[in-house]
């Protein structure tokens, strides 16, 4: 597993976290300010977590906070700043949407502090340090979602030292699944789209994400005994009896979500390696989707 660039780089977080933390009163005003009615756009792993900045937020008290697809922003709403996510800023959603947005305050959260959606918009928060090789993110994502938990007031090193912890969790048990269905609550929501999004990507291995709350209104038929129902953060009173009956395997760990995600990428990128693929270089995917 060390022998991928995922692997280092998934590795790395607990000291990115801290770096981005470290940076978060340098780019303070470039980011959402208390009170103002927010936007949070990427694609992908960024929209993701888009979905649990904009939860943190509310929870917060920072003020109403929205996340989209940048292929499905609502032009005809009004936001006081938009928050763009983009590792590479090469994505032509989120460059187009920059375009179109002249008259919001726009901020491009990227690894890339030249790339072509940087002039588009109003402010650059670069993460160079986060970015990847892998085409796979793990990183720059929760990096960039470290930054924006310090600027709401976040205890970054308490999540660095859970961080930290996922990294020595044993998997061994758990590369065995014939699937796994990652369900969570509030911001933990995004994760669990991330958690199996990674895990399609890297091991093209069957994988859901659904609200924990959610997970007995359908989902649940598919558990099984071989089958995995991860939670990322505390699950609902009841649901780990609930799956326990079904006979699949519950899985839960004592971490902030965040850091949860961290045992799931993990568990993607062994997955990969155990079927034989290149967890750095996914079927079908690109750094970054550049349309003509």
């Amino acid at each position: 597993m060390t022998d991928t660039f995922v692997a280092a780089e998934l590795a790395s977080q607990p000291s990115t976290w801290r770096e981005a933390a470290a940076l978060a009163p340098t780019f303070a005003a470039m980011l959402p300010q208390k009170g103002e009615r927010v936007a949070v756009v990427g694609c992908g792993t960024s929209w993701f977590i888009a979905m649990s900045y904009a939860v943190l937020r509310e929870q917060a008290g920072h003020g109403v906070t929205d996340a989209f697809a940048g292929s499905e922003y609502p032009a005809d709403r009004e936001y006081d700043r938009v928050v763009a996510i983009s590792r590479s800023g090469t994505t032509t959603e989120i460059i187009t949407l920059l375009q179109q947005l002249k008259s919001t305050p726009t901020v491009l959260i990227t690894a890339v502090a030249d790339s072509p959606a940087a002039p588009e918009a109003t402010y650059v928060v670069a993460l160079p340090f986060a970015d990847e090789r892998s085409v796979v993110q793990t990183r720059f994502a929760t990096t960039a979602l470290t930054l924006l938990r310090a600027n709401i007031g976040h205890d970054i090193e308490a999540l660095a030292q859970d961080g930290e912890r996922a990294l020595e969790i044993s998997i061994d048990d758990l590369t065995g699944a014939d699937q796994v269905s990652f369900v969570g609550r509030g911001f933990a929501i995004g994760l669990t789209f991330e958690a199996a999004l990674k895990t399609r990507e890297a091991a093209q291995f069957w994988a859901e994400s659904y609200p924990a709350m959610d997970y007995r209104h359908g989902p649940i038929a598919v558990a099984q005994p071989g089958r995995l129902v991860w939670s990322l953060g505390a699950a609902p009173e009841g649901l780990s009896d609930e799956v326990a009956l079904t006979g699949a395997t519950f899985v839960q760990h004592d971490l902030d979500p965040q850091a949860g995600l961290v045992v799931a990428q993990r568990f993607a990128v062994a997955l990969a390696l155990q079927r034989g693929l290149d967890p750095d270089h996914p079927r079908s995917l690109t750094r970054s989707v550049i349309l003509a």
